[in-house]
């Protein structure tokens, strides 16, 4: 006679000791961070919504301004960096330090390292979204590139040098500045970058005086990366410009970023 019996399983609900492998961490944490910053409304509207608009605008404005149509589209992407890897990743970190969520945060297995880095990863992510989606809206509205052979290698450097620059100078003011005044001076030299700093308009459109000054800026070297590689130009300068600001940004935020408020 066949009897049928329980299977006896032996289930081992205890927690698992080891970490997550640190990279599967910082991945975790960077698509996090990407998550809160598209659905906080304020910060979506800063980092795609007023570039598309300004796309749009300069398209449709055929030339007038100062800004040609052949530049519209390289200056709203070199303003999607900035605003990204600058103003959105200042704000959030400045309120993440105000209410203790770095200091948290910075306990856990990620680390100190693994939580920047996370960010870090973050905001690429969100910047490489934006340039690509300005990129094929602009194509759709009839613009084209014309690069050199060596501006090619320039703007792939450059780009991410931009961004580590931005990211760095961002965490200095996040760390110096309480959340409020932050939310305030990163809005401003958000705006100050956008009509002063040789993002939206070409370094040569300034004053003569003030051509040496802006294009010292990475705000200003990265825009100028940006129309010469859609017009065939070569701009070593705007490079080394961004090689040295990437150096002492770096320096800076080691300095004053803190992780408590």
């Amino acid at each position: 006679m066949i009897t049928d019996k329980p299977l006896e399983t032996a289930l081992d609900f205890t927690p698992g000791s080891a970490p997550a492998q640190p990279s599967r961490m910082v991945l975790n944490h960077a698509l996090t961070e990407a998550k809160l910053i598209l659905r906080n409304g304020e910060q979506l509207m800063v980092a795609l919504l007023i570039p598309l608009g300004l796309l749009l605008f300069g398209h449709f404005a055929r030339g007038r301004y100062g800004i040609t149509a052949e530049h519209i589209a390289p200056n709203v992407m070199a303003l999607a960096v900035w605003s990204s890897c600058f103003t959105s990743l200042a704000i959030a970190t400045a309120f993440e330090r105000r209410y203790g969520v770095l200091e948290r945060l910075s306990a856990t297995p990620l680390g100190h390292g693994g939580l920047l880095a996370g960010k870090a990863v973050g905001i690429a992510m969100i910047a490489t979204g934006q340039f690509l989606l300005l990129g094929a809206v602009a194509q759709a509205l009839g613009w084209h590139i014309h690069p050199s052979p060596w501006q090619w290698p320039i703007m792939l450097v450059s780009v991410p040098l931009a961004m580590f620059v931005f990211a760095n100078l961002a965490l200095a003011m996040a760390g110096l500045l309480r959340a409020e005044a932050t939310l305030a001076f990163a809005n401003i030299f958000y705006l100050v970058g956008l009509v002063a700093g040789g993002i939206m308009w070409p370094v040569s459109s300034f004053p003569h005086a003030l051509q040496p000054v802006i294009a010292s800026l990475p705000t200003g070297a990265l825009g100028e990366v940006l129309r010469h590689w859609t017009t065939g130009g070569v701009t070593w300068y705007s490079l080394l410009v961004l090689v040295i600001w990437a150096v002492m940004a770096h320096l800076i935020a080691r300095k004053a970023f803190r992780w408590t408020s």
